[in-house]
């Protein structure tokens, strides 16, 4: 005997001229999820126009060490490390609330959220976790029709969004 839930209980009743718009309003408000830490985090970084702050750059000479197999490593030219830290999560963050390269941005605060996980370990289930999941999503369903990548591609000719 196969026990049947009815499709109602499970998956609620939405107009079809309703549910893209809530898909798409979902993924607006997944895009600026995910922006929205990587880009405070950005903005502690400078000082002024691409003038990188001295405690930026202290934390990668001196604090932020890359965590591998057990053993502590410091990061690899850690000025350029930090200027490019720094860049990248101001401008990821605002092509990502935009959607414009939104799965290219996407692509890039997960590699970013695999690099601090190797540099604070423990934050994995409080917030790496989250931010890699948020981006994967992303990455796989794209920005939605709220965005400037399907704004383009409608012009464009194209239907991806």
């Amino acid at each position: 005997m196969t026990l049947s839930i009815p499709a109602l209980l499970i998956e609620p009743p939405l107009p079809r001229v309703l549910r893209p718009f809530l898909e798409s309003a979902a993924q607006l408000g997944l895009r600026c999820a995910l922006a929205i830490p990587f880009y405070r985090s950005g903005m502690t970084k400078w000082d002024a126009f691409l003038s990188l702050s001295d405690s930026a750059d202290a934390l990668f000479t001196d604090e932020f060490k890359l965590h591998i197999l057990g053993a502590q490593y410091p990061f690899p030219a850690p000025h350029l490390m930090a200027f490019a830290s720094g860049l990248m999560e101001v401008l990821l963050p605002i092509l990502l609330v935009f959607g414009l390269g939104t799965r290219l941005a996407a692509l890039g605060l997960l590699g970013m959220t695999a690099i601090i996980q190797l540099t604070e370990p423990d934050a994995w289930a409080n917030f790496h976790l989250i931010w890699a999941a948020a981006a994967l999503a992303i990455f796989l369903h794209g920005p939605g029709k709220i965005s400037l990548d399907a704004l383009l591609a409608k012009m464009l000719g194209g239907t991806r969004s």
